[in-house]
């Protein structure tokens, strides 16, 4: 079956967070895709919604088993289905756990920059963000291990948050990265949780490694957040999978999140969950081949009108992060700029942390024709806004 990617659908009027916005505006900012939902999904859904009655919902052994056999047919990793909890989402995932394996005042390790709301989870709920930056050269993110290992050595430092693959970069880490920064986890005694939701974004050539894969003793200390929300652009029926092999730590996260009252599945949660993975593969490989030409129109596009611009390289994610350095060093104000002069929306790199202020994070997860006028309305604003600066 071949299924249609270039179908403008209008998510206007419909209380989409993403969409909300005047009528002339146009959002490419948040993670989430313009695209048709995969008709699968869409079928299972209508099924549960024809059987008339929405009440409280249990987890049932398929919703497990749908993700064991995913990841094995997928990734070529196994997974036990006693190793996952339901979760309404990632980040209250994430939340619950910062509050369950850390007390007050301990230090949360992020390598900047990295997904925003892992602050938010950290701050809110008052603990310490330890940064260790990522280093930067020539369009290329790395690990500064030296200032890794000093920030995992603080006896305050209780937590990695990891992003694999990593948002907004769109790296995948490479299995050696993984065991370096798992055994350095294990030396210090620091808990990892991965946040690997845009693992089945990784673009074609390339392959995505499960943290948790790369050793059995890095295993029993990890923590990873799944789900099909990214991938299947199904973040509004809130589902996710925490994956954690150790049964102590397993305990700990379940009393977690059934405290915090995210533990239970909405009426369609189950039902999407099992058809994007048991019936969505096909979808999900045109998608993939269909982002990957969105891509590199969009780098071709704005290389050809700005070769002073530079995109990082990137593995994986509907991401692309764009260093704008050489025009402005501060682009929370060429975000606005941008906006207020066409109406386009993006991310502007600083709420990222790191060396994120230098960077715009662009969505080009839309059909192609949005994409175009997403670049129209950019190379527009930033001809001018370098012709008021004398750039």
């Amino acid at each position: 079956m071949q299924y249609d990617f270039d179908q403008v659908i209008s998510r206007r009027q419909v209380n989409s967070y993403k969409w909300d916005v005047s009528q002339e505006e146009l959002p490419m900012w948040v993670a989430d895709m313009d695209f048709a939902t995969a008709p699968e999904i869409a079928a299972a859904v209508q099924k549960r919604l024809s059987q008339g009655a929405l009440g409280y919902n249990i987890v049932p052994d398929s919703f497990f088993e749908a993700y064991v056999s995913w990841w094995q047919r997928r990734h070529n990793y196994k997974i036990e289905k006693d190793w996952l909890l339901f979760c309404t989402g990632a980040v209250p995932a994430v939340s619950s756990i910062v509050r369950k394996v850390t007390v007050p005042e301990d230090y949360v390790l992020l390598l900047s920059p990295v997904y925003n709301i892992f602050y938010h989870s950290i701050i809110n709920n008052n603990r310490q963000v330890l940064e260790s930056p990522l280093g930067y050269h020539e369009g290329e993110y790395t690990v500064d291990y030296d200032d890794l290992e000093e920030k995992l050595s603080l006896p305050q430092t209780r937590l990695l948050i990891f992003c694999n693959p990593h948002n907004p970069t769109g790296k995948v880490w490479s299995p050696e990265d993984l065991r370096k920064i798992g055994t350095l986890c294990l030396k210090y005694g620091v808990l990892i949780l991965s946040d690997e939701v845009h693992c089945d974004l990784t673009h074609p050539d390339y392959t995505y490694t499960p943290f948790a894969a790369v050793a059995e003793d890095i295993a029993q200390i990890t923590m990873t957040c799944l789900s099909p929300s990214k991938a299947f652009n199904i973040a509004g029926l809130q589902t996710s999978a925490i994956m954690v092999p150790n049964r102590d730590l397993y305990q700990q996260v379940k009393r977690a999140i059934n405290t915090d009252e995210v533990a239970e599945p909405n009426s369609f949660a189950v039902q999407a969950t099992e058809a994007a993975f048991n019936e969505g593969e096909h979808w999900l490989n045109q998608l993939n081949h269909y982002l990957a030409e969105n891509r590199r129109y969009l780098l071709e596009q704005i290389r050809l009108r700005f070769p002073e611009l530079h995109f990082v390289s990137a593995q994986a994610t509907y991401l692309a992060w764009l260093d704008c350095s050489a025009v402005s060093q501060d682009s929370k104000a060429l975000c606005d700029y941008i906006r207020r002069k066409t109406g386009l929306i993006l991310s502007d790199g600083e709420i990222f942390g790191g060396n994120g202020r230098q960077f715009i994070r662009w969505n080009y997860a839309c059909p192609k024709a949005v994409l175009q006028d997403g670049v129209r309305r950019f190379v527009q604003a930033v001809q001018q806004y370098k012709e008021e600066a004398d750039i």
